[in-house]
């Protein structure tokens, strides 16, 4: 969720609603009140499912470096690395 008060938004529009486009809400503050929210219109085409999974954590967005300590954590315990071999082995053989 990001913050934009009434000048900046004003400024830079179409940088802000690019923003809410991937799923992102705005809130517009104004003398350290939110006066309003801008948010995606609620729907269920790609943009809206894309913007889901990366706010879920299970996507991420373009630019959006890897979190390659949170791929560490979720990589699967593969003594001997066989899975590893096996995929090599395919390879060889023209898979």
């Amino acid at each position: 969720m990001k913050t934009a008060g009434v000048a900046q938004l004003k400024a830079r529009l179409s940088q802000y609603l690019a923003t809410v486009k991937e799923g992102d809400e705005i809130l517009v503050p104004e003398r350290g009140r939110v006066i309003a929210r801008i948010v995606p219109e609620a729907g269920d085409d790609q943009e809206s499912r894309n913007a889901r999974l990366r706010r879920a954590g299970l996507a991420r967005g373009p630019g959006t470096p890897i979190d390659l300590e949170r791929l560490r954590r979720l990589r699967p315990d593969d003594p001997g690395d066989s899975v590893l071999r096996n995929v090599l082995a395919e390879r060889e053989e023209g898979w």
